[in-house]
């Protein structure tokens, strides 16, 4: 199928061709079409299936060919009436937004990422604007956003209350209503913001839900909120990653941990990483070490303005830094194609966190690395990942670097989610064990990351900042 089968409108066919899309995605193919036939949408799709194009796509083209009907209106601009009103000496008065669109996500850089992607989306649509509004951003610059009257909001869900309540926005002109990750803001605690929200749209609006799963509270909202919705489930969020090898490595202590990440991400064929950490406090511990020893890495997460969040990402994107180690706000909303490697130095609370945050790589059909460092009394939230997933996770060990305790200590059982016995898989000794080049020596002195030379790049040290 093509994106001309579609039925998308000429101007949004041209940024696709533009962007390099080629053909749908399969959930594309199944919620574009009901989109614009006008359809409320339940869908369970996973994370990197193309998602944002298929709410966002049905969207433009309907602003598009609704554009083409009407004339443009006469009149001044709100930015033209505002400089008429400051030549006259009077106060210009700010006038609420009334958005068309309404994009809800949990978190600040999906907003930015939905944004930049409608962006994309809508590059030969002159009338068409998207502006993000969250929190981190300075109040007179989302006034300056707003002042504009955009056809398309995208916001989380706190700072759009904020704005709702000073009346800044006026939801009556509303037609379509998107809430994308819709478990992850309720497991953000999210509910009585988002009812809040929904009360406030009219009751006329297209609603389209995106979820990781549609069970539970989740699948109850979206019942409550939705008219005759179609149901679209093309991989709940325990799908197989086929395109991303997965495997778990045990260690010893934080000192073994540390020597073992130093070594992995001197991986040459790895392009740019992520790094998965439990708190703030180790993002930024981590991402001090790995500069030191001589990595472009920077940390990412919420205690940090957003202003310096998006520097850190835009160096994402330009390669200005190759090891993002960050916290869960990063689980949900990066999308970067270079990143070819996820690491979790900590694994994660929740096995719904696990699946998104390795999603980080092999997006768009790509393939990826994900590599979990795993302690031995964790064995069982490995399991636990396991039977989510319903995917058995390999264990590797690395010549060198193997743990004191067998893998099999740790991991007994012979199913999904344990060991299985004559696997091969953990004890360096044992026949047919896959292992790796021995590095150099590992370090005696306990300490965490070594300071030679990274493979591939002759030894020069770059250091991120995000000054």
């Amino acid at each position: 199928m093509t994106f001309e089968a579609l039925g998308l409108h000429t101007s949004v066919l041209k940024a696709l061709t533009e962007a390099g899309y080629t053909k749908p995605t399969a959930v594309q193919a199944q919620a574009v079409p009901a989109a614009i036939e006008g359809r409320d949408l339940m869908v369970s799709s996973q994370t990197g299936s193309g998602k944002t194009a298929a709410f966002m796509l049905p969207a433009l083209h309907k602003f598009a060919s609704a554009a083409e009907q009407q004339p443009v209106a006469a009149g001044k601009t709100p930015n033209q009436e505002a400089q008429s009103a400051r030549s006259r000496g009077d106060r210009p008065r700010f006038k609420a937004a009334q958005p068309k669109m309404l994009v809800l996500t949990p978190t600040r850089e999906l907003a930015l990422q939905v944004t930049n992607a409608t962006d994309k989306y809508g590059s030969h649509m002159k009338r068409v604007k998207a502006v993000s509004i969250l929190g981190g951003m300075p109040y007179p610059k989302q006034m300056q956003l707003l002042a504009k009257n955009p056809e398309i909001l995208v916001a989380t869900p706190g700072r759009l209350i904020d704005h709702m309540e000073s009346g800044k926005i006026d939801f009556s002109q509303l037609q379509i209503l998107v809430l994308d990750e819709a478990d992850r803001m309720l497991d953000m605690g999210f509910i009585d913001d988002i009812e809040k929200i929904v009360d406030a749209t009219p009751e006329s609006r297209q609603t389209m839900l995106f979820s990781a799963t549609l069970d539970g509270v989740v699948g109850n909202m979206a019942k409550r909120i939705t008219k005759n919705p179609l149901v679209i489930q093309i991989a709940g969020s325990a799908t197989k990653h086929e395109n991303i090898s997965q495997r778990v490595h045990f260690v010893d202590d934080l000192s073994h941990k540390n020597r073992l990440l130093d070594h992995l991400l001197r991986d040459v064929t790895m392009d740019q990483a992520v790094v998965f950490t439990a708190t703030k406090r180790d993002a930024d511990t981590i991402a001090d070490r790995l500069n030191i020893a001589g990595f472009a890495a920077a940390a990412l997460h919420g205690d940090m303005h957003q202003g310096a969040r998006n520097r850190t990402l835009d160096g994402m994107r330009r390669g200005q830094v190759r090891v993002l180690v960050a916290t869960d706000v990063a689980a949900r909303g990066i999308d970067v194609p270079a990143i070819t490697h996820v690491f979790n130095y900590d694994l994660p609370k929740f096995p719904e966190d696990y699946v998104h945050r390795i999603g980080r790589t092999g997006r768009a059909g790509r393939n990826g690395i994900a590599v979990s460092l795993v302690n031995h009394s964790e064995g069982v939230n490995v399991k636990r990942i396991e039977r989510f997933t319903k995917q058995l996770i390999p264990v590797d060990v690395i010549e060198g670097f193997e743990p004191k305790r067998s893998a099999s200590a740790s991991r007994p059982n012979n199913k999904p989610g344990g060991w299985k016995p004559g696997d091969n898989r953990g004890n360096a000794s044992k026949p047919g064990q896959r292992t790796f080049s021995k590095p150099g020596a590992p370090r005696k002195d306990g300490g965490g990351f070594s300071k030679g030379p990274r493979s591939g790049e002759g030894g020069a040290r770059r250091t991120y900042s995000d000054r």
